[in-house]
Protein backbone atom coordinates (compact mmCIF):
# COMPACT_ATOMS: atom_id res chain seq x y z
CA UNK A 1 0.00 0.00 0.00
CA UNK A 2 1.28 3.44 -1.03
CA UNK A 3 0.81 6.47 1.49
CA UNK A 4 0.42 9.88 0.08
CA UNK A 5 1.98 12.88 1.77
CA UNK A 6 -2.02 13.85 2.53
CA UNK A 7 -2.46 10.45 3.61
CA UNK A 8 -0.15 10.16 6.13
CA UNK A 9 -0.76 13.81 7.72
CA UNK A 10 -4.50 12.61 8.62
CA UNK A 11 -2.97 9.30 9.69
CA UNK A 12 -0.90 11.52 12.25
CA UNK A 13 -3.87 13.73 12.94
CA UNK A 14 -6.58 10.46 13.91
CA UNK A 15 -3.13 8.78 15.92
CA UNK A 16 -2.94 11.92 17.95
CA UNK A 17 -7.00 12.33 18.85
CA UNK A 18 -7.32 8.72 19.31
CA UNK A 19 -4.29 9.01 21.85
CA UNK A 20 -6.19 12.28 23.71
CA UNK A 21 -9.26 10.60 24.34
CA UNK A 22 -8.17 9.01 27.40
CA UNK A 23 -7.52 12.75 28.76
CA UNK A 24 -10.45 14.06 27.68
CA UNK A 25 -13.25 11.30 28.98
CA UNK A 26 -10.74 11.63 32.36
CA UNK A 27 -11.10 15.45 32.54
CA UNK A 28 -14.77 14.89 32.37
CA UNK A 29 -14.97 12.45 35.60
CA UNK A 30 -11.90 13.77 37.77
CA UNK A 31 -11.71 11.28 40.35
CA UNK A 32 -12.94 13.18 43.89
CA UNK A 33 -10.97 12.88 46.88
CA UNK A 34 -13.60 13.53 49.06
CA UNK A 35 -16.79 12.82 48.10
CA UNK A 36 -20.00 14.87 49.11
CA UNK A 37 -22.68 13.34 51.66
CA UNK A 38 -25.93 12.46 50.08
CA UNK A 39 -27.29 15.20 52.51
CA UNK A 40 -25.17 18.13 50.91
CA UNK A 41 -25.68 16.83 47.25
CA UNK A 42 -29.63 16.27 47.78
CA UNK A 43 -29.06 20.26 49.60
CA UNK A 44 -27.13 21.76 46.50
CA UNK A 45 -28.74 19.69 43.47
CA UNK A 46 -31.82 17.34 44.17
CA UNK A 47 -33.55 20.20 46.26
CA UNK A 48 -33.20 22.88 43.86
CA UNK A 49 -36.59 21.43 42.63
CA UNK A 50 -37.30 18.50 43.91
CA UNK A 51 -39.70 20.07 47.00
CA UNK A 52 -40.22 23.89 46.01
CA UNK A 53 -42.54 23.19 43.69
CA UNK A 54 -40.69 22.85 40.92
CA UNK A 55 -40.08 19.33 40.38
CA UNK A 56 -42.17 16.07 42.49
CA UNK A 57 -41.33 15.02 46.03
CA UNK A 58 -39.50 12.13 46.31
CA UNK A 59 -38.55 12.16 49.55
CA UNK A 60 -40.62 9.73 51.49
CA UNK A 61 -41.96 7.45 48.48
CA UNK A 62 -39.14 4.82 48.74
CA UNK A 63 -38.08 5.08 44.87
CA UNK A 64 -36.01 2.13 44.08
CA UNK A 65 -32.26 3.31 44.12
CA UNK A 66 -32.09 1.49 40.55
CA UNK A 67 -34.42 4.37 39.59
CA UNK A 68 -33.56 7.42 41.17
CA UNK A 69 -29.61 6.50 39.58
CA UNK A 70 -31.04 5.98 35.74
CA UNK A 71 -33.06 9.50 36.33
CA UNK A 72 -30.29 11.24 37.77
CA UNK A 73 -28.02 10.16 35.16
CA UNK A 74 -30.09 10.52 31.64
CA UNK A 75 -32.94 12.50 32.88
CA UNK A 76 -36.12 12.86 31.69
CA UNK A 77 -38.90 15.68 30.40
CA UNK A 78 -37.70 18.71 32.74
CA UNK A 79 -35.31 16.73 34.90
CA UNK A 80 -31.83 17.15 33.59
CA UNK A 81 -29.28 14.62 33.19
CA UNK A 82 -26.29 15.00 35.29
CA UNK A 83 -22.66 14.22 34.35
CA UNK A 84 -20.17 12.52 36.49
CA UNK A 85 -18.58 16.09 36.73
CA UNK A 86 -21.47 17.00 38.47
CA UNK A 87 -22.29 14.22 40.48
CA UNK A 88 -19.72 11.31 40.89
CA UNK A 89 -20.86 7.72 40.82
CA UNK A 90 -19.92 7.04 44.30
CA UNK A 91 -22.09 10.21 45.75
CA UNK A 92 -25.05 9.21 43.03
CA UNK A 93 -24.88 5.69 44.79
CA UNK A 94 -24.83 7.49 48.01
CA UNK A 95 -27.68 9.82 47.48
CA UNK A 96 -29.62 7.40 45.72
CA UNK A 97 -29.73 5.15 48.90
CA UNK A 98 -30.25 8.19 51.55
CA UNK A 99 -33.67 9.48 49.19
CA UNK A 100 -34.93 5.83 48.62
CA UNK A 101 -34.40 5.29 52.54
CA UNK A 102 -35.57 8.74 53.82
CA UNK A 103 -38.70 9.97 55.76
CA UNK A 104 -40.77 12.53 53.82
CA UNK A 105 -40.22 16.27 54.90
CA UNK A 106 -43.17 17.94 56.19
CA UNK A 107 -41.45 21.20 54.68
CA UNK A 108 -41.11 20.34 51.05
CA UNK A 109 -44.21 20.39 48.04
CA UNK A 110 -44.09 19.87 44.73
CA UNK A 111 -45.99 18.55 41.84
Amino acid sequence: MKFTHHSVRVLALVTACAGALPLVASAEAPPSATPRSPEKVYASTCGYCHGRNVGPVILGRGLPVVAIEAMVRNGLNAMPAFRPSEISDVELAAVAAWVSASAANGQEHGK
